[in-house]
């Protein structure tokens, strides 16, 4: 029985590292990401997943609606197809 346990160490050594080289970072990105996605405010520019640049005009509790291109079309989408925020920017409030 104590030559399983021994054997055993180097095994469960391993599981331990494979776990915190693994799902330890995946943790911490996830964590930055909902700080941004609660963290979006009118006015920001953000890109989506699907590559669009825009600026945030509307913020609602699962919803925004972002503005792109010259003739600034209005695109409907949920908060979680925000990539990223390329840029915070300050819009009095009227």
């Amino acid at each position: 029985m104590t030559e399983i346990i021994r054997q055993s160490w180097p095994i469960l050594i391993l599981l331990a590292v494979f776990y915190f080289l693994t799902f330890m970072p995946e943790q911490k990105r996830r964590k930055a990401y909902l700080e941004l996605i609660g963290s979006l405010k009118t006015g920001d520019i953000v890109t989506t997943r699907g590559g669009i640049v825009g600026r945030i005009t509307v913020i609602n509790e699962d919803r925004i609606i972002l503005e792109t291109g010259p003739d600034a079309v209005r695109i409907e989408m949920t908060r979680n197809a925000v990539a990223n925020l390329v840029r915070k920017e300050t819009v009095p409030e009227a």
